[in-house]
């Protein structure tokens, strides 16, 4: 049997929404476990993870209660929610794989002075000091600060991975606004299909 029935977009609905909400549970317990281990000290860094796990969680709990229930409201504000969800994410995923060297440099510089808890956790991990450059009277927790020799700069091993990352994270983004768009298409399906069990003179 081809799937198009109204079984078969309910089933596909709840199956998008279960991936949404094991998605978002997994982004607040990277968060947990990254602030929990010391590895991020950062307190935005982990109120905004977090954040967005909550709002993924929210989406896909409405987009699952409405598909199992067939509630046209739910589905409708489910379809809008999401749509533009792909319109921001489709577009930040754009804009970090079309960066280029010298972009993905001022951004880090300006990710560099904004906070001085993820700074500091980017010099202990790393065992650098400085972005660009360090003053030797200022204090760094690197443990190469400790050392006699001068520690390196930030700026040159955190672009070594910033193109990396910023390509993972496009192509994430990407992917998941894909499955964000055939989400608002199975939904707009859906909430125009006729539920066999419902009273035939029943509002569609």
């Amino acid at each position: 049997m081809v799937c198009g029935g109204f079984a078969c977009s309910k089933n596909c609905l709840c199956a998008l929404n279960l991936l949404y909400t094991l998605v978002s549970l997994l982004l607040i317990g990277i968060a947990a476990w990254g602030i929990g281990f010391g590895l991020i000290s950062s307190l935005r860094v982990v109120v905004v993870v977090i954040a967005v796990g909550i709002f993924l969680f929210l989406i896909a709990l409405v987009g699952l209660i409405g598909a199992v229930k067939h509630h046209q409201v739910l589905l409708f504000f489910y379809m809008i929610i999401l749509l533009l969800v792909f319109i921001v994410q489709f577009s930040v995923s754009c804009a970090c794989l079309a960066l280029n060297q010298e972009q993905q440099s001022q951004l880090l510089e300006v990710g560099w002075n904004s906070t001085a808890s993820a700074r500091n956790d980017i010099q202990r991990n790393l065992n650098c000091c400085g972005f660009r450059s360090f003053n030797p009277n200022d204090t760094c927790p690197a443990s190469c600060f400790k050392d006699v020799h001068p520690c390196p700069p930030c700026a040159p091993i955190i672009g070594r991975y910033a193109g990396e990352v910023l390509r993972f994270v496009g192509g994430i983004g990407l992917f998941f606004s894909f499955t964000e768009i055939l989400g608002v298409w199975l939904t707009y399906r859906y909430r125009n299909q006729k539920d066999p069990r419902a009273n035939p003179s029943a509002f569609l």
